[in-house]
């Protein structure tokens, strides 16, 4: 049975999430389909993680088992001939017999564009959170520093998905502004649900003045949700780069700056 490794690209707004639900679509159930299609067998799709309904990702892998003959070179436009066109697979690899999308990842990136400005841009409707009050990047990136490093991240986690420990590490967080677009990008070794969109409005709160950076540690320490900014909205946020060692490794950084890069 191979292990067969997808880096895929998608714009998540007609779409429930990542993650099959029974009655909603998603993006999972939909590559589901595809493979099934292609490969001629049921298969189970496993996603490096999930994304919430509106959200978006510049790159994701997933894998999946098969025992068809299809060389690797020929999976993605396979795939693409069966999926809407919202949904992209860009690369395939060979990968190895213990190889999981969620399980082997090492770290992953999301990134967060706010179109700020007073007049709305029709064609960042659904990929960029529209904000009309005057930010301040400066004091929105000196916040962002103040999350950096491996601390309990419970103050910006909101209910929903059980996990183990709030504690995580993130390598870098950080905010400038191109043009009327402000991105936040994000990178740690794994996140809580909604942690970065509850990051972003506590930099927006930093911006507005109702809280200082320099509170950013001790809001922390406190571990309350209420004490921080709002969950912001989703679709200003993308999956960004997911980094794994090996063949996989290479096939998601392989192609450098993907076209969703260059418009978004």
């Amino acid at each position: 049975m191979r292990n067969i490794a997808i880096r895929l690209s998608y714009d998540g707004s007609a779409y429930h999430g990542w993650q099959t639900q029974a009655e909603e679509a998603t993006v999972q159930q939909t590559v589901e389909r595809a493979v099934e299609k292609v490969m001629k067998h049921p298969a189970h799709v496993t996603g490096c993680g999930r994304t919430d309904a509106g959200v978006h990702a510049m790159r994701y892998c997933a894998n999946f088992r098969t025992d068809c003959a299809i060389p690797v070179e020929r999976i993605p436009l396979a795939l693409n001939s069966r999926l809407p066109a919202d949904i992209a697979v860009q690369a395939a690899v060979e990968a190895p017999e213990d190889f999981n999308a969620i399980g082997s990842c090492l770290q992953k990136e999301y990134i967060y564009k706010i179109h700020n400005s007073r007049i709305r841009d029709p064609f960042l409707d659904r990929r960029a959170c529209f904000w009309p009050a005057p930010l301040d990047a400066e004091t929105m990136d000196a916040a962002a520093a103040a999350f950096v490093g491996t601390h309990d991240f419970a103050a910006v986690r909101s209910v929903g998905t059980e996990t183990k420990t709030t504690v995580r590490t993130v390598h870098w967080c950080r905010a400038a502004r191109d043009g009327d677009v402000i991105t936040v990008a994000v990178c740690a070794n794994g996140f809580l649900y909604n942690m970065v969109r509850a990051i972003v409005g506590t930099l927006v709160y930093a911006s507005d003045g109702k809280l200082s950076p320099a509170d950013i540690p001790a809001l922390l320490e406190a571990g309350d949700r209420r004490l921080t900014g709002p969950t912001m909205p989703p679709q200003g946020l993308y999956m960004h780069r997911v980094w794994y060692d090996g063949a996989v490794g290479q096939m998601m950084e392989d192609s450098g700056m993907d076209i969703s890069d260059r418009l978004c």
